[in-house]
């Protein structure tokens, strides 16, 4: 099972669209599992994960991106570049 969580700010643009590139790669990699955290709602999170731009992605417990994402950089992080 590899898990996703999306660090998001509230009406962030960036971070609506990482949540629909990944749900769209959830029906490739059937073991994704992603979680969605705005972190205004649970600000305790960024003493774990302290993002200075949103959306923050962490894989499997590994912060690996901020700031806007497309999908090739998604798929490189979740090791899906050849699927």
């Amino acid at each position: 099972m590899t898990n996703v969580l999306v660090l998001s700010t509230p009406g962030c643009p960036h971070c609506r669209r990482a949540l629909e590139i990944l749900e769209g790669l959830k029906r490739e990699k059937k073991d994704l599992r992603v979680e969605h955290v705005i972190v205004t709602e649970k600000p305790e999170v960024l003493k774990k994960y302290p993002i200075m731009a949103s959306p923050g992605i962490v894989i499997d417990g590994k912060l690996v991106s901020q700031g806007g994402v497309n999908e090739r950089q998604l798929r490189k992080a979740l090791g899906m570049e050849d699927i």
